[in-house]
């Protein structure tokens, strides 16, 4: 233990909050994929999504509100802040996007969607176990190696999304075209979200050890 530690404890509150924000992420993953495999309910599954984006607000607000009146913090402030940040703008893309297919009137989903769905899923399982271990930072390396999987993920949803958008514009359908871009670019920009959590995490290891 440091002197820092010794003379004031540091508020661990931050961590249960951010391990709790990782759960949420993954829920709202978890119900993305089961929106586009099961394209049905939208509505309710809509409503089920924005309800996940909320708890995501709450708990991004209490993460302020901790660091507001914490003389002394577990991680940097700015980094308490940066990880609180990317986390929530992870659910912000995936409940835009379902906002969006609803609000599109989208009348069925396509293999792109599922694909871009599933990375993102696959992401946000990384990232939980990363954010479980900046708690300790005990094994800094499998830090390392959850944000290196992301960063591959999400260059293969790159090659998804490019993919996609050449086949989407071989079809005539110029409001097809239009929906199915935008929604395909979210998704994928969730990835991206993804990888800025990644990053700063990865920042966090490499700092703290």
């Amino acid at each position: 233990m440091g002197i820092k530690e010794w003379v004031v404890p540091q508020d661990k509150a931050f961590f249960d909050l951010f391990d709790e924000m990782a759960r949420t992420v993954v829920a709202a993953a978890d119900l993305l994929v089961d929106f586009v495999e099961n394209f049905e309910d939208v509505k309710e599954k809509c409503r089920k999504v924005k309800e996940l984006e909320h708890q995501g607000d709450d708990i991004s607000h209490q993460i302020y509100e901790q660091l507001n009146r914490t003389f002394i913090t577990p991680l940097e402030p700015e980094e308490i802040s940066r990880l609180a940040s990317a986390l929530d703008d992870i659910l912000d893309y995936i409940d835009g996007t379902a906002q969006q297919m609803y609000s599109y009137g989208i009348t069925e989903t396509d293999n792109a969607m599922i694909e871009l769905a599933k990375l993102i899923q696959l992401s946000v399982v990384e990232i939980e176990k990363a954010v479980v271990g900046i708690r300790s930072l005990k094994d800094p390396a499998l830090i390392e190696e959850r944000c290196i999987e992301v960063n591959r993920l999400e260059n293969i949803a790159d090659g998804v999304l490019a993919h996609a958008i050449m086949d989407l514009f071989k079809t005539k359908d110029a409001i097809t075209i239009i929906k199915l871009k935008d929604i395909y670019e979210n998704l994928e920009m969730a990835t991206d979200k993804c990888e800025d959590v990644a990053n700063v995490l990865s920042d966090i290891a490499i700092r703290h050890t």
